[in-house]
């Protein structure tokens, strides 16, 4: 039984490692890795797979950057002749990115089957490339992998074949608990000069975010009132950092002084990083879910979230981009009114586990027939 394994993106990494882990169980399973190369510096990808111990990519289609349109042709383009080569018996994609959607399309267009973890997930916004992503993918995979219940709801909504849908937990909950004791031993903390519990975390990157001029300066005027009360930890995008600029927004300068802009980092010292903070400030998915299980305050700077359950149960404050609706947030936080913290079901750091079972157990009957 050979399946093709996606990963394109930083968000990716941290989903494909304990799926690489757990085929090991079943020697019956031949799992081939395949890197599209939408993420392709060494920060955002080779640090990753050394950190996170993924075994080097069978195949790198070194596709790089682009538009949508232009990333998500090339990675077809490219992923059909090795579908063709190869000849997989299904093929895995994790997430929402541009190759989740392209791997996908060529999959099923050549009669392979398809697995998506971290299916059903919705924010119901359109205008956000993931959730165009996610809603295609979940409509073509043969399996469906769910991380939280809503997940399982929206597809169900949406008409899919309850005997496609498991509710398993969550990959990037595994990785974060396997490593979270390796995490504790990075120096970042001294390395930026700043003290555990004493600090806010930032990271920026949506382009409704960061390319729309009036959100931006928005967001500018509550990160200058949140930083003159607590420094705030920018790991920053040279992209974001340009869009900063463009607007005459200095981090580190007079407006800014306790903003410490600084590159990305690995994944280890980003989890030390969020692991000691005060709180998280994000418009990213997956951060909602890692300070859940870290315990850590989270604001969301975005007007919906495609993982209500960590709202629900978590850490996590869904509180848009309003200045004012923003500084209410943190200052409740900084009083002590902090959201609750208990621990989503199943997020125990078993679900590629989980998953990698249903997928054996799933295929044996069709691989014994033919």
């Amino acid at each position: 039984m050979k399946i093709v394994n996606i990963v394109g993106a930083r968000p990716n990494f941290m989903k494909i490692a304990p799926l690489m882990e757990a085929y090991r169980a079943h020697p019956q399973i031949e799992a081939v890795l395949v890197h599209t190369g939408q993420h392709y510096d060494e920060r955002m990808s080779d640090l990753f797979f050394r950190q996170l111990g993924i075994p080097k990519p069978t195949i790198n289609l070194g596709i790089g950057s682009g538009s949508h349109a232009v990333q998500t042709a090339e990675v077809m383009k490219a992923f059909e002749r090795v579908v063709l080569d190869v000849r997989p018996d299904a093929v895995l994609v994790v997430g929402d990115v541009n190759s989740t959607i392209a791997c996908g399309l060529v999959a099923v267009k050549l009669g392979v089957r398809l697995i998506h973890v971290e299916a059903g997930l919705r924010s119901g916004d359109r205008t956000m490339p993931e959730e165009i992503n996610r809603i295609l993918t979940d409509a073509i995979s043969d399996q469906l992998f769910c991380t939280e219940q809503a997940g399982v709801d929206n597809l169900l909504r949406e008409g899919q074949n309850p005997a496609r849908i498991h509710l398993v937990g969550n990959v990037m909950i595994d990785t974060l608990l396997k490593n979270l004791d390796r995490a504790q031993a990075s120096t970042i903390l001294s390395d930026i000069g700043i003290e555990s519990g004493d600090y806010a975390v930032l990271t920026l990157h949506r382009p409704s975010n960061v390319d729309d001029p009036a959100v931006l300066r928005g967001l500018f005027q509550a990160i200058a009132a949140i930083q003159r009360e607590l420094p705030v930890v920018f790991p920053i995008h040279p992209r974001t950092r340009a869009r900063f600029a463009d607007l005459g927004m200095a981090l580190g300068g007079s407006e800014l002084p306790n903003v410490r802009g600084i590159d990305p980092v690995g994944y280890l010292d980003f989890l030390k990083l969020m692991a000691h903070a005060r709180v998280v400030l994000t418009d990213s998915g997956g951060i909602q879910e890692e300070t859940t299980i870290l315990k850590v305050p989270c604001l969301t700077l975005r007007e919906n979230t495609e993982r209500p359950i960590t709202a629900q149960v978590g850490s996590n404050r869904v509180v848009g981009t309003s200045p004012d609706r923003i500084l209410a947030a943190f200052r409740r936080l900084m009083d002590g009114d902090g959201p609750a913290c208990g621990t989503p079901p199943l997020w125990d750091g078993r679900a590629a586990e989980r998953i990698v079972d249903i997928i054996a157990a799933e295929h044996a009957p069709a691989m014994a027939a033919g």
